[in-house]
């Protein structure tokens, strides 16, 4: 192992911080442990719970140590996703493992996932130009306040500015701040910052570093997202941690060419998806950690005004946790009052899926393809799923439908779909996965399912799935 080096960053006081755990951290063969702040995360909004999060960067092999203060008895601890292979030891409070890479994980000691700790541990950050960069700081009381008032500021500087937000905490005035293009904002660790940020017919924007956006005291009728992106083009947002969201973290729309890269998020409103899109191209999700209250990842053609087609969207190496509603949803709405859209060329592959709990019939696919508002889906491919025991769900729903609440009009058709490589582990929420068409017009055909694993054992009949095929679907495939 190579020695280890660790940065922590302070949290500024204001926050809400959590006490239900202890955790520290030491490069591998040293003595002296280090402290981490935990912030305090609200999550599943069917039944609100606490839930702690920490976070810190590091180079080479590290210890971690997380203790629960108080007597306490450890009986079970898992380390999820559970493909990573993180093996822990435990005695009495406390709990100890060794991480060799960045990893974003949960901590869940005696079954516990709903006060458990959510620990990200990242690489060691880049350096931010010293040229053509602004640097802001709290102010003397320990309290920044930004927002559009800096536009002018920045806009006079030449394109390709950075604005740099030490570590504190900042207040958005008025609540959303709308960045211009041809800027970088950079949060450092320790920057935490209140409000919602907007990119509105913008280009060549980055937004990274390794701060937090909070919205934790935002009502959820206020409709505010964590970012929304409007009508953009050549944007990267990279590494931030989003606390509670009233609405999606991420709100795209319109927009093409667009990274979103080591997301974290946390949220517990009905209507506070993860990364939702609408009417994009070219989109990469990478290395994102999501735990909604809505669908993690929803694909849609159409809504409010955005108009067109949805493709070449790529999303890998996220691990998705839905308290409720989708990991993973696809072409609910789309441009009903003409021709419809078309959803194509999607790739969602190398997926951990941590949860999913939910109770409404038409809404249990965790890979869900739903089709409604004349929508085509075609050429989707899912690769590489892992999928953890879940409490209510179903794995496959590819429906074309016509649904009561959202639906003015049914889909035109689902075809030309890959499921290969997925594993999962059974548990008790299961219920039947669900392919079935709307009519013999608007149906499903080719749907190519390979290289399923139930528990470890190949699935080679349709019947140990299970899968209820429904009407007007044909072409499905078991290899």
């Amino acid at each position: 192992m190579t020695e280890g080096k660790i940065r922590l960053y302070a949290a500024p006081k204001g926050v809400t911080l959590s006490e239900d755990y202890i955790v520290k951290v030491r490069p591998v063969g040293k003595h002296t442990w280090k402290t981490l702040d935990l912030y305090r995360v609200r999550v599943d909004m069917h039944d609100v719970r606490k839930a702690s999060m920490a976070f810190f960067d590091f180079e080479g092999a590290v210890e971690v140590m997380v203790e629960v203060p108080g007597f306490f008895q450890t009986y079970q601890v898992d380390i999820r996703p559970l493909s990573l292979g993180i093996e822990s030891r435990f005695s009495g409070n406390c709990v100890y493992f060794t991480l060799e890479k960045p990893a974003n994980i949960s901590v869940e000691i005696n079954k516990d996932r709903y006060h458990n700790l959510h620990l990200f541990a990242g690489g060691l950050p880049e350096e931010v130009p010293s040229d053509n960069t602004l640097i802001l700081g709290p102010g003397d009381k320990g309290i920044g306040f930004v927002g559009d008032n800096l536009s002018a500021k920045l806009e006079s500087m030449p394109k390709g500015r950075t604005l740099y937000l030490t570590p504190g905490l900042y207040y958005i005035s008025e609540s959303i701040w709308h960045l211009p293009s041809d800027t970088s904002l950079y949060l450092a660790g320790g920057a935490v910052l209140i409000g919602g940020l907007v990119l509105d017919h913008a280009e060549n924007v980055r937004i990274y570093g390794r701060g937090v956006i909070c919205q934790a005291s935002f009502h959820r009728f206020s409709s505010i997202n964590g970012i929304r992106i409007s009508h953009c083009r050549h944007i990267v947002m990279e590494n931030l941690i989003f606390i509670n969201p009233p609405h999606y973290t991420v709100h795209l729309g319109g927009s093409k060419d667009i990274i979103l890269r080591g997301i974290k998020s946390f949220s517990c409103e009905g209507w506070s998806d993860g990364i939702d899109m609408m009417s994009c191209e070219n989109v990469v999700v990478e290395g994102c950690f999501l735990r909604t209250s809505d669908d993690c990842i929803a694909i849609y053609g159409s809504r409010w005004d955005y108009y067109g087609d949805t493709r070449d969207i790529w999303v890998h190496n996220c691990s998705l946790w839905a308290d409720v509603a989708h990991p993973v949803n696809i072409g609910l709405h789309g441009d009903h009052g003409r021709a419809g859209d078309v959803l194509e060329n999607i790739e969602i592959e190398d997926i951990d899926v941590l949860e999913q709990n939910e109770f409404q019939e038409d809404c249990l696919g965790i890979l869900a393809i739903n089709v409604g508002d004349k929508n085509t889906a075609r050429r989707i491919e899912f690769r590489n799923i892992r999928i953890e025991p879940f409490r209510r769900g179903e794995l496959l729903h590819f429906s074309v439908l016509q649904n009561a609440v959202y639906n003015p009009a049914p889909g035109r058709g689902i075809r030309d779909i890959t499921v290969d490589g997925v594993r999962l582990l059974s548990g008790s929420g299961e219920e039947p996965s669900v392919i079935c068409g709307f009519s013999e017009e608007y149906g499903v055909c080719g749907i190519n399912l390979r290289n399923i694993y139930r528990d470890g054992r190949k699935v080679t009949d349709l019947a140990e799935f299970p899968l209820k095929v429904g009407p007007f679907a044909e072409g499905i495939v078991l290899e």
